[in-house]
């Protein structure tokens, strides 16, 4: 699977758990602003980004797509908020 033109191929990261030293689990999603979504990028295309970079995206951008039992998004790099 290869991205084409002014697009870029992504994979969600999901929100990780971390534990206190109370007890308390906090979840990485409790403390993330919802309106973008971390994701690692799979494909970059042709945008001089890097394969396995991480990025911060707007959560409405892209479309989804199932490829060999995993879930992807295609995202336009305009989309792309911060790179990590």
């Amino acid at each position: 699977m290869k991205a084409v033109g002014n697009y870029l191929i992504i994979q969600k990261v999901e929100p990780t758990t971390k534990e206190t030293k109370g007890g308390l689990l906090l979840s990485e999603a409790s403390t993330q602003d919802i309106r973008y979504i971390k994701a690692k990028i799979i494909d970059p295309g042709e945008q001089g980004l890097n394969k396995d970079d991480f990025i911060f995206y707007d959560r409405h951008a892209g479309h989804k797509i199932d490829y060999d039992d995993q879930q992807y998004t295609v995202i336009k790099v305009q989309d792309i908020v911060v790179v990590l």
